[in-house]
């Protein structure tokens, strides 16, 4: 045994490998190493490791000769990386594409978060591709969770957007700290203890991690670990371990960004929009501030989109890379697809899905295999494949047309009245260089943002005529920003209510003239029955509008 041990190679480390792969005169080395083993051809064509030195000015060296685009590798470290910078500065030679390796992260995030940004500064040709390596090891994603959490923690803090930080490097599978993370690992817990987690029990996971899910009576406790100390302590476990219950958590995470991107409430930050072409059609201040004169206004934008369809070639040579894949034609529209596959999910019942992805020629569709087997997408040989591929291609336009709307300006004072759904942020300039940051406002609910802002069908009411028909419980009022009036009982007397309320909304509501009362813990308020009622209501039209008038008279 020993004998074997000694004949076993050395393994070497991953910058001596890297070295040793690609040359000395294809990689510079920016690391403060004073000497090196390198490979050295001798006369006799035999290659042999040598003992290298480096002179002091070696990083300044091979810094330039990356620069001058004369050796195509570079790879530097916390300790030969201080103060320099790799880009694709538009003032040196090498301005080609940087594909940045993050090989070891390490344990200091912002460590990793500095040597990121040595390729990705101003003034430079391109931005950076971003490619955070991980070992086989699934807990080891977790120094990667780290260093995704405070980049999005430091683009939250810089001027409110969450990309300048991360600057959209990482995946949302990425962050293992995020809520959609912790609702996995709160299914993760529940589904570990309904014992429906095959090859790890409730009671093997608590031995071996040392954590308590469960009270003395049996049930899930109400204050599980967090997902900080979750990850810690499945780094201390066997490697077999670590995947099992981390290729759960994954999947259960990944249902969880899937659902948050179908429902539209997906948070992507601040998202750059590029087209071939961006015009403003339409443009109508809805609001302007009493006091700082400040405006908000809605965008019309249409844009001209260059269509780039994935052509007969490139679909050919993703079958010939993925030996699963499979030609498929739709019997009843004659498209065509490639089935290959794609991540698995665990839903909430734990239950796995298991998916494929159909690649077409503009877009990609996701099918659960049952789902797939109830449409009318079956294989095909590859003549009629090729045929029905191609016309698809030819009969794409070359350009594709589209209008969204979009709020900008002032957006505090009105963030209620606009819808819930979708709250996408978009960048974006126009042919005619106007650079314009704004909220995305779905088609389907831009009437009625219009309509909560006081445009189009605002129903026309007097206050005095709002204020008899609240007295009398004929009618009830919708008012912007979610607030409702309505004529309530309250200690056997009738009172007129206002509800959807904030806290933030209190102070100024009491200075209009309502009144706050707390009845059973619960503060409400209400516009005096008197004299002062009706101008009461005017001001608050005043500051919220009328958007809907109700007919209570059938519940009255």
């Amino acid at each position: 045994m020993i004998e074997k041990l000694a004949s076993l190679p050395p393994v070497g480390s991953a910058l001596d490998q890297i070295i040793h792969h690609f040359g000395a005169d294809t990689v510079a080395e920016v690391t403060g190493r004073s000497r090196r083993i390198v490979k050295k051809t001798g006369r006799d064509g035999i290659d042999r490791l040598a003992v290298e030195n480096r002179p002091g000015s070696a990083n300044l060296a091979e810094t330039q000769s990356f620069m001058d685009d004369e050796k195509r590798v570079l790879i530097f470290s916390d300790a030969g990386g201080t103060g320099r910078s790799y880009h694709a500065d538009l003032g040196v030679r090498n301005q080609r594409l940087r594909k940045h390796y993050l090989l070891e992260a390490g344990w200091r995030a912002d460590n990793a978060i500095q040597g990121l940004g040595r390729t990705h500064r101003t003034n430079q040709k391109q931005p950076p591709l971003f490619r955070p390596m991980a070992a086989n090891v699934k807990a080891g994603k977790r120094f990667l969770s780290t260093i995704a959490r405070r980049l999005d923690t430091l683009g939250a803090i810089t001027r409110g957007q969450r990309q300048t930080g991360g600057a959209g490097l990482f995946r949302a599978e990425d962050n293992l700290e995020s809520p959609y993370a912790r609702a996995a690992l709160r299914q993760f817990y529940m589904l570990l203890h309904q014992g429906r987690i095959e090859g790890c029990s409730l009671t093997t996971f608590e031995t071996v991690t040392g954590l308590s899910l469960t009270t003395d009576e049996g049930g899930l406790r109400d204050e599980l670990p967090p997902i900080t100390t979750w990850l810690n302590r499945l780094l201390a476990l066997r490697i077999e371990t670590q995947n099992l219950l981390f290729e759960v958590f994954e999947q259960l995470m990944a249902a969880k960004v899937e659902g948050a991107i179908a429902a539209g409430s997906y948070d992507k930050g601040l998202e750059t929009i590029t087209a071939e072409s961006i015009v403003v059609t339409d443009r109508r201040t809805v609001y302007s501030h009493p006091v700082s004169g400040a405006q908000s206004h809605v965008l019309t934008v249409a844009r001209k989109d260059r269509t780039r369809p994935l052509s007969l070639v490139d679909a050919l040579a993703i079958v010939r890379a993925e030996p699963q894949a499979v030609l498929l034609v739709n019997t009843r529209s004659n498209r065509t697809a490639i089935r290959v596959p794609t991540a698995s999910l665990m839903l909430d019942d734990g239950t796995v899905e298991h998916r494929v992805r159909l690649l077409r020629p503009t877009d990609e569709l996701r099918f659960g295999l049952d789902a797939l087997a109830e449409t009318h997408w079956q294989p095909a040989d590859r003549k009629l494949f090729c045929e029905l591929w191609q016309a698809e291609v030819t009969a794409v336009p070359e350009f594709t047309t589209s209008t969204f709307h979009i709020v900008t300006g002032l957006l505090l004072p009105i963030w209620r009245r606009l819808p819930d759904h979708d709250c996408q942020v978009y960048r974006i300039q126009t042919d005619a260089g106007e650079r314009i940051i704004g909220r995305h406002i779905a088609p389907t609910l831009f009437a009625t943002m219009l309509r909560n802002l006081g445009f189009d069908d605002v129903p026309k009411l007097a206050p005095e005529d709002a204020w008899t028909g609240l007295v009398d419980g004929r009618i009830g009022l919708q008012l912007a920003d979610g607030l409702i009036l309505r004529r309530s009982r309250v200690m056997n007397d009738y009172r007129v209510e206002l509800i959807g309320f904030i806290d933030a909304m209190v102070p100024r509501l009491k200075a209009l003239g309502l009144i706050a009362e707390i009845i059973s813990w619960k503060l409400r308020l209400f516009i005096p029955t008197t004299e002062e009622g009706s101008s009461i209501l005017a001001s608050l039209f005043d500051r919220h509008t009328l958007v809907g008038v109700t007919d209570r008279t059938s519940a009255a």
